[in-house]
């Protein structure tokens, strides 16, 4: 077979390239082919300008390599122990004295349920970032106030939606924010409708427990009723904290709520996925009391203070017989007894539902007490030579230090050494245990306190 002609203006049909080349616009002639192209190489033009610029919700992955560096060797440990860093300089902002915070909490999840939630700025979309979000913030909420208490509440279509009543059961939380299609978002949400349902629900409340609400708000209208400055008054008067995480934008009515029931941190505008997340768990750790003057007396200038009754109960083996519980009269043979009227309860804590006596366990108190008495910053070790013979490895874990200081630059609050010493024991420890015994165990293995 001949071979086909071939002309070098043109390219092969199967190509991939799309280029344009001169030879084909030579060949459609000029006038109106030639604006064509014209029209054609500006639209290419400006689509490669829009690939350039990343979506919002793609922010997370551009140039993400960029925030790890290698060191000289190609490791990736100065990086991993820069991260750790940044948390303790974090920590070494916070105060180290002992601050009066609510040990018993009660919060009221306020959740935007309206049609501006399935916006997809937020993979996946609003809704489905705050429903996994709020779930992780339940479990570690608990985690650190274990003597609180959690309820929700929706806002759409206008209206105020109980979705789960108030609990000291994680479970029973996470289960009412697990049903996705009963939280299906729709229409507008209502502000003073879902705070009058909320405030409600805490009137009852004792004044030795906190009355906190959580917005979190994604749409940049409020559907009310009335007036929600006369709602906002009543939250001030009932003495609750409101704190606002916004999706969209900060609103006048968001700072308001904020300012007059608590601080100004208490609202934060999310920019991103992480910063969503980071913003929320800020607020898991109870906040600090406000100083509440005695009406007289010889302590007038010291903060008020309330003594309240609680019960250690007895547990109940499993092998006990079965009897029915006060809380949901079932018939089942584990349980608690309330140590005053001896009924049967399920879980701990809670209120006993016979005759009202608040009944913990002993460790959710000593867990509880972290938050009053926080572990002392441990001291980092910026030299090993002088003093005493300097150990040759980590109290807690056993790991052996390094016996030469890292070449990274040095900064305040950060060892050179890997050292970080108790200020009461003066034992070393390693980074990996430091922030440990700060972040998780909240007492040092030293000295116990």
């Amino acid at each position: 077979m001949a071979p086909r002609n071939r002309d070098d203006n043109f390219m092969d049909v199967d190509s991939d390239s799309d280029i344009s080349l001169l030879g084909d616009v030579e060949h459609r002639g000029k006038g109106k082919g030639k604006s064509k192209t014209i029209d054609k190489r500006k639209k290419d033009k400006g689509k490669a300008k829009a690939k350039e610029q990343a979506y919002t919700w793609e922010a997370s992955y551009t140039r993400s390599w960029d925030t790890v560096q290698e060191d000289e060797a190609g490791s990736l440990q100065g990086a991993v122990e820069d991260l750790m860093a940044r948390g303790r300089r974090r920590r070494l902002l916070a105060p180290a004295a002992a601050i009066r915070r609510t040990i018993i909490r009660h919060l009221i999840l306020l959740l935007d349920l309206s049609a501006a939630m399935m916006d997809r700025d937020m993979r996946p979309t609003r809704f489905d970032l705050m429903l996994q979000y709020a779930r992780e913030f339940v479990v570690e909420w608990f985690d650190q106030n274990p003597l609180g208490q959690i309820g929700v509440v929706g806002m759409r279509a206008g209206i105020g939606e109980r979705i789960g009543e108030m609990s000291g059961n994680p479970q029973d939380v996470l289960k009412c924010l697990s049903d996705r299609t009963r939280l299906e978002p729709t229409g507008e949400p209502s502000l003073q409708n879902a705070i009058e349902m909320a405030r409600s629900s805490m009137s009852h409340l004792p004044t030795h427990s906190s009355r906190e609400i959580l917005i979190i708000f994604g749409s940049l209208t409020t559907c009310d009723p009335g007036n929600i400055h006369d709602t906002l008054d009543a939250c001030v008067k009932n003495k609750i904290r409101i704190s606002v995480v916004a999706l969209a934008a900060e609103m006048k009515i968001s700072r308001d709520l904020c300012d007059k029931t608590g601080e100004q941190v208490n609202l934060a505008v999310a920019m991103n996925e992480g910063h969503f997340k980071d913003i929320l768990f800020e607020l898991v750790p109870p906040p600090a009391q406000r100083a509440v003057a005695r009406a007289g007396g010889p302590g007038a200038a010291n903060p008020a203070a309330d003594l309240m009754m609680m019960g250690f109960p007895t547990r109940l083996p499993d092998s006990s017989p079965p009897s029915l519980c006060a809380c949901h009269s079932d018939m089942k043979s584990e349980g608690f007894l309330c140590p005053r009227c001896m009924a049967k309860v399920c879980d701990v804590p809670t209120d006993c539902d016979i005759c009202g006596l608040m009944i913990v366990s002993s460790p959710h108190l000593a867990r509880s007490y972290h938050h009053l008495f926080p572990v002392k910053p441990y001291e980092a070790v910026t030299s090993v030579e002088g003093g005493s013979e300097p150990t040759t490895a980590c109290h807690a874990c056993a790991r052996i230090f390094s016996t030469s200081a890292s070449s990274a630059a040095a900064s305040e609050g950060i060892s050179l050494w890997g050292r970080y010493r108790c200020p009461d024991c003066h034992n070393d420890f390693c980074t990996e245990c430091d922030v440990f015994v700060h972040d998780v165990i909240h007492c040092c293995p030293g000295c116990g306190k």
